[in-house]
């Protein structure tokens, strides 16, 4: 059934929200998969915390007109579009990557992604499925910070509370 110019404008606002709220978009070509496969890998998508939709490329294309910076992704909106919108960048891509390797096919196929700002295209799935979350790398960051506190802890504690052995015990490990 056709929509009127209301249900597109409606359409429209109601994608313009959904980009703005999600951070991370992943767009996919899906055709060729059944609907058992795409019953499937919607799962998939919703366990990892992603919604997949399909959409038409041309209600896309005005909603990230209206916000702006998706123009890179405006050549990729040809053919038979599915979205994925996450928050996790990684999780969409994960999905892919799991569903091919399982499956054993090509399809969905990445046509690109808008992640924070930055466009990547169809040949970046492995990239994207490998990155990390935003826990993993606070994660990191935090060791990172504690590790010289740990450093300054352990030369006071080794040189019993000698301040001039801890001094010395700080710039040698500094040097190094």
């Amino acid at each position: 059934m056709a929509m009127n110019k209301t249900q597109k404008a409606a359409t429209v606002d109601q994608l313009v929200e959904k980009l703005e709220q999600t951070p991370t978009i992943y767009l996919t070509n899906y055709t060729g998969l059944t609907v058992e496969q795409a019953t499937d890998l919607r799962t998939q998508f919703r366990a990892a915390g992603v919604e997949y939709k399909v959409i038409k490329n041309t209600m896309l294309r005005l909603a990230m007109e209206r916000i702006g910076g998706y123009d890179d992704l405006f050549d990729h909106l040809h053919g038979p579009t599915a979205v994925a919108f996450a928050v996790e960048p990684s999780a969409p891509g994960k999905v892919i990557k799991k569903y091919l390797a399982d499956k054993k096919t090509e399809i969905p196929s990445l046509k690109g992604a808008h992640i924070d700002g930055a466009v990547y295209h169809a040949d970046a799935l492995e990239v994207l499925a490998n990155l990390k979350s935003k826990n993993e790398l606070l994660g990191e960051i935090i060791t990172l910070l504690q590790s010289p506190i740990t450093n300054v802890v352990g030369a006071l504690q080794a040189q019993g509370g000698n301040l001039v052995g801890a001094i010395k015990t700080i710039a040698e490990t500094a040097k190094a």
